[in-house]
């Protein structure tokens, strides 16, 4: 299993019965379900939060919710403690010990001092425990921890060390303690434990299981907690804060987090985050507390001597190189089509759910049913969609069931309505019949726990449906990527605008803001910067301060005028990719504040080809998509053409009559082609005499996410 439905967090107390108005010092529960923040729960006694806890556990496993449930107090002592009293370095075996020595009431009366000082006679001197109300109480327990020698165990646990938890196990009095909540904690752990699908983190494999149980420490998060409104309980702001932290994880970090645990944790127990309290302060705040690092500098360095680069080899270059560079966000189902998922689908519950019926019909025992006529009463009443039958279907007797209701008991073949008659409170139908015909099994489509969809996907209206049908309200995605679009040069005027002689309108930027769109990613106009340093480095500017990537057409080579490949090159994260292509061979890459630049050819037609070809699947990663490999189709021919070797060529292209043609002119200049084309023809780099007939590589607009119109 992958991620928690429920968070819930548990501040604990050792003490007495708690006031009906909720007060501090009590005991408060806060609950994330399904990423909505519930109102804490206040509880007055130890045997109350019990209960509700037990219920919890049982409810949210009948509806298939698997629950992370943390407690504010030890799971375990300093290496050697438990092997001293016990015999056995097992801590859950003391926790039984312990459960069957402690005990409580309602009314908060408990032995804990008493078991104590059964404990400390165990040990030589005094201690390990020490605090209490009186100090002429319980002389076993120190009134002060003065005098008090830790030879056989430490004071304090690694985890209590690296986390700097401020009070020991061993305290059991005097503000801030823990020790009193351990003692009358952990039984009630015990016995929570026992219950099926409960598992103890870090003591037992709690990969697979339906409720996991960890220790937390609330003081991680302080800093947020500073922060709330004066008039909120500190308690109950504790428990609400830090349920919500852990439930804005995204689910692999939360299982990252359960997996960093120190060697000692096994006999000690260990806080979960321990070391990463600024990513739970950023979580609770409602911050992302998880942003991808920026490339590097020189993810875009070609390797040392490189001069033409073949396209294959440009594109594995940066296949290895890209990675995510946008953050995580949680979306409503309804809104999250067209978005990347950040993580694994796991499903909540089984699809379908319950066994049901898959037509319209009458419903009975099947092993029952012989050759020949067959008549079987009726039982009164019907299942229906959404309104089950609630009793049980004797065996030898039928029910009425519609299409989609859930088989009542006793109930699991159906005979369809066409193949029977209805009578006198009688069904009558030909046999035999095939065990299990017309129904469908629980889980046949999916089952609760399975793998519904990978990370990386671009959510499709089918991919929501079978999320809905699992059991997703919302979804955790990858935000857009932001795309800035910027054109360069004093010859680009603005389309529609009066054009002076030697002027020509942006045909790429309404082209390639369009473009990014329809891949799904947020795009930003930076409008036309003029052949000017300033200008130019002012654009870049503005555009790294707004996207995660940009894309810039003209200026790119190494001319006068080519501002984009200087500015570039002055950062020292300029590469000049020649490519092995026809049309763009020209390709500036590189990094402008951390922010990644395509410096595009400034021709329409090589401007297209190349973010179709290079940039389309660098940004599919670095928006936390799989990397786009564009899927191609062999057809015949429809033209002749020549080509030279050394070059990689695509030809503007469409289907007709079951055949590929290509546009009339190969000149780069001849934008009507870019709107003729449908796809793309593929040829090698190698050369080829392409005759009618023979078979060619297509690839339709369409295998980009791309429809050309």
């Amino acid at each position: 299993m992958t991620g928690f439905d429920t968070i819930a967090i548990v501040d604990w107390s050792a003490g007495k019965r708690a006031p009906v108005r909720p007060s501090k010092d009590a005991i408060w529960i806060g609950v994330v379900r399904s990423g909505e923040e519930q109102k804490p729960v206040y509880c007055r006694s130890r045997i109350e939060a019990e209960a509700w806890l037990t219920d919890l556990i049982e409810a949210e496993a009948q509806a298939a919710r698997r629950v992370l449930i943390g407690f504010d107090f030890p799971f375990g002592y300093p290496r050697g403690f438990v092997r001293h009293v016990i015999g056995s370095d097992d801590p859950l075996q003391f926790w039984d010990w312990l459960e069957a020595r402690i005990t409580d009431t309602e009314a908060g009366e408990n032995n804990r001092f008493d078991v104590a000082s059964e404990i400390n006679r165990m040990f030589d001197g005094p201690g390990p425990f020490w605090g209490k109300p009186t100090e002429d109480g319980w002389p076993d327990v120190p009134y002060r921890k003065a005098g008090i020698s830790y030879d056989i165990c430490a004071e304090r646990r690694a985890c209590d060390l690296a986390a700097k938890a401020s009070s020991s196990c061993f305290q059991l009095f005097f503000n801030p303690t823990v020790g009193s909540q351990a003692l009358m904690g952990l039984p009630m752990l015990a016995r929570l434990q026992r219950r099926a699908g409960v598992s103890v983190w870090p003591f037992q494999d709690w990969s697979e299981a339906q409720t996991v149980l960890t220790e937390i420490w609330p003081g991680l998060i302080e800093p947020a907690v500073k922060e709330v409104q004066s008039d909120e309980i500190r308690d109950a702001a504790q428990v609400r804060l830090l349920a919500r932290a852990l439930a804005g994880l995204m689910p692999e970090r939360l299982n990252a987090l359960l997996k960093i645990v120190g060697p000692e944790a096994r006999d000690e127990a260990w806080i979960l985050g321990t070391g990463h309290a600024d990513e739970l302060i950023a979580a609770a705040r409602g911050q992302v507390a998880l942003e991808p690092p920026p490339l590097r500098n020189d993810c875009f360095a070609l390797p040392a001597g490189v001069d033409w680069t073949p396209v294959d080899d440009a594109l594995a270059l940066l296949r290895d190189r890209m990675t995510v560079v946008v953050g995580v966000e949680t979306v409503p189902l309804m809104q999250a089509a067209g978005r990347v998922l950040a993580g694994d689908l796991v499903a909540k519950r089984s699809n379908p759910p319950h066994p049901n019926t898959a037509v319209d019909g009458y419903g009975f025992a099947g092993a029952g049913i012989g050759a020949g006529p067959q008549l079987l009463p009726l039982v009164e009443g019907r299942a229906a969609a959404g309104a089950p039958f609630a009793g049980s279907v004797p065996e030898g007797q039928a029910i009425r069931v519609l299409t989609g209701a859930d088989l009542p008991d006793g109930v699991d073949t159906v005979v369809l309505d066409e193949d029977v008659r209805v009578g006198d409170g009688q069904v009558a139908f030909h046999g035999p019949l095939k065990h299990g015909a017309n129904t469908r099994k629980a889980g046949e489509d999916m089952m609760q726990g399975d793998r519904a969809l990978e990370a990386g996907r671009v959510l499709t209206p089918a991919d929501l449906a079978l999320a809905a049908a699992v059991g997703h309200g919302s979804l955790q995605v990858r935000k857009r990527l932001r795309v800035a679009v910027l054109s360069t040069g004093d010859e680009i005027v603005e389309p529609g605008s009066q054009a002076s002689e030697g002027q020509i309108f942006d045909a790429n930027r309404p082209m390639l803001l369009s473009l990014c769109a329809g891949f799904g990613f947020n795009v930003i106009d930076m409008g036309r910067a003029a052949d000017d340093r300033t200008a130019v480095r002012a654009a870049l500017d503005a555009a790294a301060a707004q996207a995660d990537v940009i894309l810039t057409s003209g200026g790119a080579s190494a001319g006068d005028e080519d501002h984009i490949s200087a500015l570039l090159r002055e950062t020292g994260a300029m590469q000049e990719w020649r490519i092995a292509l026809k049309p763009g061979r020209p390709l500036a890459l590189g990094m402008w504040e951390g922010v990644p630049v395509f410096g595009l050819p400034g021709n329409p037609v090589a401007a297209l080809v190349c973010t179709l070809i290079f940039a389309r699947p660098a940004m599919g990663v670095l928006s936390g998509a799989r990397w786009y490999a564009p899927q191609g189709f062999t057809v015949p021919a429809a033209f002749e053409k020549r080509k030279k070797p050394g070059r990689r060529e695509f030809l503007r292209a469409r289907m007709r009559d079951g055949g590929a043609e290509v546009f009339k002119s190969e000149g780069s200049g001849r934008i009507s082609g870019l709107s003729w084309a449908e796809g793309l023809v593929e040829l090698p780099d190698g050369a080829v005499h392409v005759q009618p007939g023979d078979p060619v590589r297509y690839i339709p607009f369409s295998s980009f996410g791309y429809d050309g119109g």
